[in-house]
């Protein structure tokens, strides 16, 4: 491909040059010889200090968003206003457009992408859709799971991402959209035919500031990122701001609202029990019975945006029930731990207030049955919001018997500073708790306190595989360190013997 095709649709200031270009990438270490780089102003670095780099490498183009940055020699250059929105378009261009050829659903909000995205999916592949899934606890296409390094990729690796997932015949995308994303412009230029908006709580305004930011980043993509807005518009209608998105949506998408009680998807005869939620989802057009092995009012939440957004994307009734049925687990969300004791041990993403709050609630009724505690497991991230962490002490507190405050990614913060800002919360709550900034040893801890009939919710990391610190990042599994400290205390699930009874 040539650079003055590479760089079509994209805004520049000047242009010269027009070699071949055999590939392209905005990280200098991967330029090979022939190709483009972009050299972008990151959040923690600026590529325009690699383009040297990038020219020892072999690059032929230089993309650059620094006005005072000069081209170099005769190498092929262009200067741009904006350099993610830039390296979009050129990763669209080089990778021949995937996102138009696929079927875009796009999911945004504070709690529940990630459970509506795997939903939603098994719905696609119940109507015999092929679908590529991006989001926060791993990517799928043509039948792998691939690690997600980000809940929403950067633009190349976006694209390359969809080109692949053609390439294997997919016809649908599902992709969970952070307010990263939509504020960075990292999917600028991807149309979406579909657009669900979950809620809207505390969190991440370390990086907007103030929720006001933080609902704008979330409303641009209703508005259409450098393309047409959603065809269709899914929309919590019992979310404050789903309302005022709705309300602004109205002349741009159709909209579709949802809700147990209120919105053009509901939920009647609402039935949550120890292994599974049953429903009747009420439609536009017909009423559908669901069973779901997933269990909690959340859950309901959940499945009626998914089932929103699968009626929008033409699924018949029966696609929708056989999806909400087939779907067992999400990692890290509400996910069993099972060394065969008498209690259960749940591993949770809840990383907000709000989250705890439901969380909570979720294990009050799974032990109410049997007059069982709640035992809570919580931390709060380093380097983010401040602010939120007396409220994720107290929604802790609030919600269980017994809570143990801890470690979560303590990052560039000393872990007990941390603890220190959410204990205020707790302490209002006049529950009782323990501190122990060892997360492994507070998971052997919450093992030794429980009960039979109790439930131990282990919050925070859910389906994370490393432990951040100022030392870096060190392996740690939830589950796996709950398993050890199950399998230390004593309970290992005895498996049947092979062949069976003789």
């Amino acid at each position: 491909m040539r650079f003055q095709h590479l760089l079509d649709g994209a805004e520049f200031l000047l242009q010269r040059g027009n070699p071949d270009i055999a590939g392209l990438d905005y990280d200098s270490r991967r330029v090979q010889p022939g190709w483009c780089f972009v050299a972008m102003k990151g959040d923690t670095t600026d590529g325009n200090r690699y383009i040297d780099a990038a020219l020892t490498a072999g690059a032929v183009a230089v993309v650059s968003d620094d006005p005072k940055m000069q081209p170099k020699g005769d190498i092929a250059w262009a200067q741009v206003p904006h350099g993610r929105r830039a390296l979009a378009r050129l990763s669209a261009n080089f990778y021949k457009h995937p996102a138009e050829k696929l079927a875009g659903s796009g999911i945004t909000g504070t709690n529940g992408k990630t459970t509506t995205s795997f939903l939603l999916e098994s719905m696609l592949h119940a109507a015999g859709r092929k679908t590529a899934l991006i989001g926060t606890v791993e990517y799928h296409v043509a039948g792998k799971i691939l690690p997600a390094p980000h809940t929403t990729p950067e633009p190349l690796e976006l694209n390359q991402f969809l080109a692949e997932a053609l390439r294997h015949g997919a016809t649908d995308s599902v992709m969970e959209v952070s307010s990263h994303a939509l504020a960075q412009q990292r999917v600028f230029g991807i149309p979406y035919d579909v657009a669900i908006f979950t809620n809207l709580t505390r969190d991440h305004l370390d990086y907007h500031k103030n929720f006001d930011a933080y609902f704008s980043a979330k409303r641009t993509l209703f508005e259409g990122v450098g393309t047409d807005p959603p065809r269709v518009a899914v929309i919590n209608a019992e979310d404050e701001y789903g309302q005022k998105l709705a309300k602004f949506s109205k002349s741009r998408s159709q909209v579709l609202t949802y809700g147990v009680t209120h919105g053009d998807f509901r939920a009647e005869k609402v039935d949550v029990g120890m292994n599974g939620t049953r429903f009747d989802l009420i439609t536009p057009t017909v009423t559908v019975p669901l069973w779901s092995p997933l269990i909690g009012r959340v859950n309901v939440y959940n499945i009626l945006a998914a089932a929103a957004a699968a009626f929008a994307r033409n699924c018949p009734p029966e696609a929708i029930a056989g999806g909400v049925e087939r779907l067992t687990c999400v990692p890290g969300r509400f996910e069993r731990v099972d060394a065969g004791q008498p209690f259960t041990v749940v591993v949770d993403y809840a990383h907000t207030d709000d989250a705890l709050r439901n969380l909570t609630s979720l294990a009050r009724e799974f032990v109410a049955h049997a007059g069982g505690k709640v035992i809570t497991l919580f931390g709060c991230g380093g380097d983010r919001d401040r602010a939120k962490r007396p409220l994720m002490g107290e929604a802790a507190g609030r919600g269980s018997d017994y809570v143990i405050l801890t470690s979560d990614n303590p990052r560039s913060e000393e872990p007990m500073a941390i603890i220190n800002d959410a204990l205020p919360g707790l302490q209002r709550t006049k529950t009782p708790f323990t501190i122990q900034a060892d997360r492994a040893q507070a998971i052997a801890l919450a093992v030794e306190k429980a009960a039979p009939g109790d439930i131990v919710l282990i919050a925070g990391k859910g389906h994370e595989k490393v432990q951040t610190t100022r030392q870096g990042s060190q392996p740690f599994d939830d589950v796996e360190v709950a398993l050890a400290a199950l399998h230390a205390a004593g309970y290992h699930r005895q498996e049947p013997a092979a062949g069976g009874a003789r």
